[in-house]
């Protein structure tokens, strides 16, 4: 018997809610009913619609005492493995147990991190990848960061990259307008889609938007985050000078394909990504993108975008140049990116857990 903790989803939605969520569902074509339980906090108000049983738990996720809490609360139900996507496995609850490690952020850039997330995963990532008998890691760059700085052995780690659903791809040019009239859109923008903290770079991209003549909107998707205050006083302070920059917190996942499709460009100038799914899903839409040279973002978007320093805003002004300005590069990355993004589903990254479910029982 397999669990798997979705306990994150009665509190977050997007990156890791979005893996635990969509790999559960691609599971259901590959096991049976019987194969695997669901476990869920009890304020989760909605199960995920698939054959396997659920079950409600009382330990909240990143709580203190959620490694002891959380063994006891699984003891009754004698899981040969037990799954944790977010990270840090219980002392107890499964004969075996895996992790999902999705990045090592708060090792790289610990400032980046408020103190309570910061304690979580810093005090807690070594023993969670010395008790883990496996572990998932959602990208190349993600297992060479656990064998480099956390000395992982290569064995013991199995690369599953994320994936992206049907919802995205390209949209008519009579879509675009229904959904930019229902959303209140402008006709073409700069987008940027993520949680609004410290590691994705927003100040640099400030800068390289207010080096551009005549430019399109810049539109910024996503929930707030930590550590921004300052930031978001900048970008305030910029809408109060006339600058069209636009931030939107009030968009469903249903409507982020259309988010995507009529954006001129995507940039996502982070510091560090553990996989960087915005950038995969603005290829599948047709949408030209623009991200960082480093961590996981060179291996998943390939050469069909724009490398730029995260570190240096006119490198990010020159890639938004030529993506703006470049019809012919335009043409060219926006078909290799929609036929690299069809590589990436949730069927195949669940296959990959499966089989290693299988292999460690």
């Amino acid at each position: 018997m397999i669990g798997i903790d979705a306990r994150l989803l009665a509190y977050r939605t997007g990156g890791i809610s979005t893996y635990t969520r969509q790999l559960i569902l691609a599971l259901a074509d590959l096991a049976q009913p019987d194969d695997i339980r669901i476990f869920y906090h009890r304020k989760h108000n909605e199960a995920l619609s698939t054959p396997f049983r659920s079950y409600r738990l009382f330990t909240p996720p990143h709580h203190r005492s959620e490694r002891s809490t959380l063994t006891t609360e699984l003891f009754a139900h004698r899981l040969n493995i037990w799954h944790s996507p977010d990270f840090i496995p219980p002392f107890g609850g499964g004969r075996r147990h895996i992790i999902t490690v999705h990045d090592l952020t708060f090792l790289h850039y610990p400032h980046h991190k408020d103190k309570a997330s910061g304690r979580y995963y810093n005090d807690q990532i070594g023993y969670a990848v010395r008790h883990a008998d496996h572990i998932l890691s959602v990208s190349h760059a993600t297992k060479h960061d656990l064998m480099t700085l956390l000395h992982v052995p290569e064995a013991k780690i199995t690369v599953q990259p994320n994936g992206i659903d049907s919802s995205f791809r390209p949209l008519s040019d009579d879509e675009k307008q229904i959904w930019r009239d229902k959303l209140n859109l402008p006709n073409g923008y700069i987008l940027h889609v993520g949680t609004l903290e410290p590691r994705k770079n927003i100040p640099a991209l400030l800068d390289a938007y207010l080096m551009l003549k005549d430019a399109p909107p810049l539109v910024l998707v996503g929930r707030m985050g930590w550590l921004f205050e300052e930031t978001l006083a900048r970008i305030r302070a910029l809408q109060a000078q006339g600058k069209a920059i636009i931030w939107r917190d009030d968009i469903e996942d249903v409507a982020l394909p259309t988010i995507y499709a009529n954006a001129d460009v995507l940039v996502l100038p982070s510091f560090y990504e553990g996989f960087g799914l915005p950038a995969l899903e603005a290829m599948a839409c047709g949408t030209p993108v623009i991200v960082s040279d480093n961590s996981s973002l060179p291996e998943v978007v390939g050469d069909c975008g724009l490398l730029i320093n995260p570190h240096a805003p006119e490198t990010i002004h020159h890639a938004l140049q030529q993506a703006l300005g470049d019809s012919a590069w335009r043409e060219s990355v926006i078909a290799k990116g929609m036929i690299r993004a069809q590589d990436f589903t949730w069927h195949r990254s669940a296959k990959i857990a499966w089989s290693v479910y299988q292999n460690m029982l």
